[in-house]
């Protein structure tokens, strides 16, 4: 078990230089946490916020994916932008991303109803792989196995939303640099950061006075092979309790449950059910999104 566990480790850290096409971290509730993914969205909302998010991705096995993240965004006081910035982790068994991003945005009309925000946004990663955690049975270089290999990398990201009560959509590129990444002293080589694209979109069904329905997808990867997609369908009440179900492209289902309390405490909660043949090895995938809501000044 052990080994099959590390084999499938030492395949997402290639995934993550570059080696395979997904290098950014997957959310299920991507649509509460959209200014990680794109930094137009600062300044959108004529509030404050924090959002924090943690996914706990296969559980069961051995040094599962972990990502945490908390952001901090909103408004400019008298003008049309916004500004903000969070930080993440992300590890995968030996490997580690751990990043600070700054994002700054602005936010045009282009009519009565709907407007256009444009963001770009600048960070700082250092990228680790502690070559002691590696299993020795599938490592040929043993020096590796005594090193603790960091690096320092620049990046920036761009992002548009086009939005209105009813509607928006998103588009946005993350890794713009397509930086390399130097492991263990360039003993494996040069692995280049990809740049990443993220299309979201959702359109919200006024059933009632108390009931939305809200389908959205989002489509992400890297153009034009490593492309997925989500797909899901959320139902919401008085604007405090929602279910929705969701569906990633050969990878899993997802079941989310949520609540808000006055449209300024936020809890969410999913679960990923595994579709491929990685879900005999582990229970599950669970997320959880909590956010809070302050200084109304627009």
């Amino acid at each position: 078990m052990r080994r099959v566990t590390y084999i499938i480790l030492l395949a997402l850290f290639a995934g993550s230089v570059g080696l395979l096409g997904q290098q950014m971290p997957h959310y299920t509730q991507y649509m509460f946490n959209d200014f990680v993914i794109n930094p137009a969205i600062a300044g959108v909302h004529d509030f404050y916020q924090i959002r924090t998010s943690h996914r706990f991705q296969w559980v069961g096995l051995a040094d599962p994916p972990l990502t945490n993240s908390i952001g901090f965004y909103g408004p400019h006081a008298n003008l049309d932008m916004g500004y903000g910035g969070y930080v993440y982790n992300d590890v995968t068994g030996p490997t580690s991303r751990t990043g600070i991003t700054g994002s700054y945005a602005y936010n045009i009309a282009i009519n009565n109803d709907i407007r256009l925000s444009m963001g770009i946004s600048a960070s700082m990663m250092q990228f680790r792989i502690d070559g002691t955690q590696l299993n020795p049975k599938i490592v040929s270089d043993e020096s590796i196995l005594q090193v603790v290999s960091a690096s320092y990398l620049p990046d920036a990201g761009i992002g548009v939303y086009l939005y209105a009560e009813e509607f928006y959509v998103g588009l946005s590129a993350a890794q713009l640099l397509n930086n390399n990444i130097k492991i263990f002293d360039n003993k494996n080589g040069l692995n280049r950061l990809k740049t990443h694209i993220n299309l979201t979109g959702a359109y919200r069904f006024q059933v009632d006075a108390d009931w939305i329905i809200e389908p959205s997808v989002m489509i992400k990867g890297t153009a034009p092979k490593e492309l997925s997609f989500d797909l899901t369908a959320k139902t919401e009440w008085k604007k405090m309790v929602w279910g929705a179900v969701s569906y990633r492209y050969h990878e899993a289902i997802g079941i989310l449950l949520g609540y808000s309390y006055e449209e300024t405490l936020f809890f969410g909660y999913a679960y990923d059910i595994g579709i491929t043949s990685l879900r005999k090895y582990n229970t599950g995938t669970h997320e959880i999104m909590i956010g809070y809501r302050f200084n109304d000044i627009k």
